[in-house]
């Protein structure tokens, strides 16, 4: 009986170490900002301009802007939770050659951005960018297109406003979903600090709207894709799914390549 008293108090203890460690370290968990010095020059295989926005509480947010010289459009892409624009610039120029403009910024604290994230401030940061781009483009010219963490963002953007269309690539319903999936033993509901209830957002966006999400996604369930599809309450809506694909290769897949021209211009 000691024996078994024993072990039980030792699993209570690793398991309110846990939830203490889930608590107090969500953010590292669910942030992974790679910083990069002021100094830092920025070099891509297209055109492009880079640029500063600062926010009313006296942050300043880096940001890309890729051009062309006759854009079909522009796309407001807001990326995933790891990284830099180092990264995510060379991989946003995929859509700068296929003749649309980007604009792609940095979250507070990642790369030359200033400021710590809460997720208020990363709505409101995102309308300062949304703003700042129709300021040069028609709304119908806009695109806004979300990668995995971004795609709440991205969602909560489009539901406010009155873009051409919203893309969603590996998004999910809500992120205590996919944590909670992750993470069954801890009362995840309770102890979050970040909900970003795109599942609740997107019934409010009236634009067209596309989710590609791979079937073998080991980071967003395919489950937690689907169910955000579901939520949608516009008819101009598909979801494409592939086979196969996980949660950072769906480029390489030909269902999104033979897909995605087709998907910017809203067809």
């Amino acid at each position: 009986m000691s024996k078994l008293k024993s072990v039980l108090k030792w699993t209570l203890i690793v398991y309110l170490m846990g939830l203490g460690i889930l608590y107090f370290f969500q953010q590292k968990i669910i942030f992974q900002p790679k910083k990069l010095p002021t100094s830092h020059i920025f070099q891509f295989d297209h055109p492009f301009e880079e640029f500063f926005i600062e926010t009313k509480d006296g942050e300043r947010l880096n940001a890309i802007h890729f051009k062309n010289k006759n854009p079909k459009g522009v796309i407001l892409y807001f990326h995933g939770n790891r990284g830099s624009l180092s990264k995510w610039g060379r991989i946003t120029s995929f859509f700068a050659k296929k003749q649309y403009d980007v604009i792609v910024m940095d979250y507070r604290s990642y790369g030359k951005s200033t400021g710590s994230i809460t997720e208020e401030n990363l709505y409101e940061d995102a309308q300062l960018f949304y703003e700042y781009t129709l300021k040069k483009y028609k709304e119908n010219q806009i695109i806004i297109y979300g990668r995995s963490l971004g795609t709440g963002i991205a969602t909560k953007i489009a539901s406010t406003n009155q873009p051409a269309n919203l893309i969603l690539e590996t998004p999910y319903n809500t992120l205590e979903e996919v944590t909670s999936h992750w993470l069954p033993m801890f009362p995840v509901k309770n102890i979050l600090k970040y909900k970003f209830t795109s599942n609740e957002y997107i019934k409010k966006v009236t634009c067209d709207i596309t989710i590609y999400h791979g079937t073998d996604d080991g980071v967003v369930p395919y489950a937690s894709g689907r169910r955000l599809f579901e939520n949608i309450q516009t008819p101009k809506k598909r979801m494409i799914s592939i086979e196969g694909g996980t949660h950072n290769d769906l480029i390489e897949f030909d269902e999104y390549i033979e897909t995605i021209d087709q998907t910017l211009n809203g067809v």
